[in-house]
């Protein structure tokens, strides 16, 4: 695609990699076939290469955003889709990143829209006062048709049916091995998973611990930045990551680090940007350090290999994750990882396209993330599983809330396989011992 920046607008850095994008674009249309929004809505410009010329047209007559092109950025998922099928390489995801802060920056949204983005990164990433307002939507849900914006509608829909109690592992300290010492890791114990589900990091800590890591809990270490970098708020965003940045190198500095693992793959594509990020900062070198240290931790399982048997014959419906199979392409070692430890693994169809949920896009595009909901369910229930797994809490959450079927993180079978609880969502239980 060809550009026409002006070298005044080429020194700043964001014009700069936009620059560098755009022109990586030919035209050739491949990723409307797999942008969930363009399948939806049918509108050339809901598609990857139309808000590419939308974005190259306000970036390059340096112009404020307008409600056209605000609208057609805002309906995009940042599910990546377009990444894995674009055949040229194009970076969208650096790409909508800068068009997002730029529009943050120049335009003016409607009051209700200010208050409720602004509401969200003051909430969110602070696992206290989230847990504070998903006690209010249980007890607001009632009047929930009382609401005139479906917007706030889907947030008083979004308070699981139990808040967990706060899990002690989520505080700092360190979690020594079981056996030989085999590598130090930290744990990204995130914001939003600490209050809707501290199963996923208990299960975590027991799985790793189990296979020989040393796993902190890092003081200082919290939100990944991601919520807000993709609502463009720059400035909260790069504090929130300039703190883990500095927990985890103070680590790194200590005892050493051989690797930060994540188990919220919206996160991880984040931390593992954290480079790009900061690439004008004087963080620069630290964070592309622990943007190296960053995986997965199904890539640190897989790494480990660990053995065991799943203690029930189970169909396990695999979910992937847009921001772990596109944003990270992290596709094989999930699977492999349940296969391995002898669970009947089964994909649905169409298993590139997003289940809607997309960090906040549930909560602020409820309509179009109701449909990407149900056709994703219903692909998933056609395999006719025992148990749906997935490797990030935002997607649970999304298909949770419209199935009968029991949804797990994919750590929490790995760990039950290899010696730990049975996952709360497959057991009445209640009372099991945090770490085993």
């Amino acid at each position: 695609m060809q550009t026409t920046f002006t070298p005044e607008q080429l020194k700043a850095p964001a014009i700069r990699r936009a620059n560098e994008v755009l022109r990586t674009c030919v035209h050739c249309g491949f990723c409307t076939a797999t942008c969930p929004t363009y399948q939806v809505l049918g509108d050339e410009l809901d598609s990857p290469r139309g808000r590419i010329y939308l974005i190259k047209d306000m970036l390059e007559n340096d112009r404020p955003a307008d409600e056209k092109t605000v609208k057609h950025i805002d309906r995009c998922l940042s599910c990546l889709a377009c990444m894995t099928t674009c055949p040229s390489g194009v970076h969208y995801m650096h790409l909508v990143d800068i068009a997002r802060a730029h529009i943050e920056k120049t335009y003016n949204r409607p009051a209700m829209d200010r208050f409720l983005r602004w509401t969200l990164a003051r909430i969110l990433p602070y696992p206290t006062r989230f847990r504070l307002a998903l006690l209010g939507a249980k007890i607001g849900r009632p009047f929930a048709f009382l609401m005139p914006d479906a917007r706030l509608k889907a947030m008083l829909a979004m308070a699981p049916k139990r808040i967990p109690p706060v899990s002690r592992n989520d505080a700092p300290q360190v979690f020594p091995a079981q056996g030989p010492r085999r590598m130090r890791v930290a744990l990204m114990t995130g914001c939003a998973q600490k209050a809707l589900n501290t199963d996923i990091n208990d299960a975590t800590i027991r799985v790793l611990t189990r296979l020989g890591c040393e796993v902190v809990v890092a003081r200082g270490a919290g939100c990944c930045g991601a919520l807000t970098h993709h609502m463009g708020q720059t400035d909260l965003s790069h504090a929130s990551a300039a703190r883990n940045i500095r927990a985890w190198m103070a680590e790194v500095r200590g005892e050493g680090l051989d690797a930060v693992v994540i188990n919220t793959s919206g996160c991880g594509t984040t931390v593992k940007d954290y480079g790009h990020m900061f690439r004008e900062d004087p963080l620069a070198d630290d964070a592309a350090h622990v943007a190296g240290l960053a995986r997965d931790v199904t890539e640190v399982l897989a790494q480990l290999k660990p053995e065991g048997t799943a203690p029930e014959p189970l169909r396990v419906a695999y979910h992937a994750a847009c921001s772990l199979q596109h944003g990270q392409q992290v596709r094989d070692a999930p699977k492999a990882l349940l296969k391995r430890l002898g669970f009947t693994v089964v994909e649905p169809a169409d298993p590139h396209l997003c289940c809607g949920s997309a960090g906040t896009y549930n909560l602020l595009q409820p309509e179009i993330s109701g449909a990407l909901k149900r056709r994703k369910i219903a692909t998933l229930e056609a395999r006719t599983p025992d148990v749906i797994s997935a490797g990030n809490i935002g997607c649970m959450m999304q298909i949770g809330s419209g199935t009968g079927v029991p949804v797990v993180h994919t750590v929490e079978l790995i760990d039950w396989a290899t010696g730990g609880p049975k996952p709360a969502a497959l057991s009445e239980s209640v009372g099991v011992p945090v770490l085993r």
